[in-house]
């Protein structure tokens, strides 16, 4: 049976996605996005955001998210796989129950005798904090703290506090990523050797320039305005799929990358060796 990483990988590689497409359109980390396809699934996020993304991420890919959720949880990861306990309330009380058995002694039993509370003045009985039959409040001004509720009222203070730390840092977190940079491969040319210069028109996001040998000169996106100088020993393989966005700059002309037989673009141009 597959694991949720090769499912996913599977899934963008039948698509034709690279991890970086992938990120764009999911607004996902591709790093997060590379560690789920490992079944790495401890990003350093809340747990929220981990079923999220990770959920997010199957849909992108047309699985059955609900699918991957359930498996995700029986691997014993995530809050669903922990039992959750409900806080029950705890009444406290004091109760003192005298129990006093008198033993006949002799031929004649003594009568059962009992120790009365000493009458209060006024002919209330004394108050007794042990006894719930004789219990009375104190005097105004005391304070009386239950301490098993004060415990679990600090201890709830502190986890929310705890959370609510937590969820400013996943959102900050979230909204302080960048998109990944694109890598950019660039051969300068030495001094003294010829050179190509590939112009940028119009911002393109990827242009690759490769040598009769097969040696990557250039590869990566183009600034408008933008011109990258690469080395010309041999002959020149220039391809892109926006040629109307890039020139080539050759004897201090720039032309543009167009069949010299019907003027139109074409994705991919050759430059003769000098």
């Amino acid at each position: 049976m597959q694991t949720i990483g090769e499912r996913l990988e599977e899934a963008r590689k039948r698509k034709g996605i690279s991890i970086r497409e992938a990120a764009e359109a999911t607004k996902i980390r591709g790093d997060y996005l590379h560690k789920y396809e490992n079944n790495q699934f401890d990003i350093k996020l809340p747990e929220i955001y981990v079923r999220g993304f990770l959920r997010t991420y199957a849909q992108y890919l047309k699985l059955p998210g609900d699918k991957i959720i359930n498996d995700y949880h029986a691997l014993g990861l995530g809050d669903a796989a922990r039992n959750s306990r409900s806080l029950n309330r705890e009444v406290y009380g004091r109760m003192d129950i005298s129990i006093a058995n008198a033993r006949a002694a002799g031929e004649n039993p003594a009568p059962t005798s009992t120790t009365a509370t000493p009458p209060h003045p006024g002919g209330d009985t004394v108050p007794d904090d042990n006894n719930p039959a004789t219990f009375r409040p104190r005097a105004p001004g005391g304070f009386n703290f239950d301490t098993n509720l004060l415990i679990k009222g600090g201890a709830l203070v502190v986890g929310v506090i705890v959370l609510t730390v937590l969820l400013i840092w996943g959102i900050g977190a979230l909204t302080s990523n960048k998109p990944d940079e694109p890598a950019i491969t660039w051969v300068k040319p030495q001094p003294g050797e010829r050179t190509i210069g590939l112009v940028g028109v119009s911002a393109t996001e990827l242009v690759s320039a490769t040598d009769a040998t097969g040696t990557i000169l250039f590869s990566g996106p183009l600034k408008a305005g933008e011109i990258r100088a690469i080395p010309r020993n041999s002959a020149i393989t220039i391809q892109t799929e926006t040629p109307q966005t890039v020139k080539v700059e050759l004897a201090g002309r720039q032309w543009e990358l167009t069949d010299p037989r019907t003027g139109q673009f074409v994705k991919r141009s050759t430059i003769q060796a000098p």
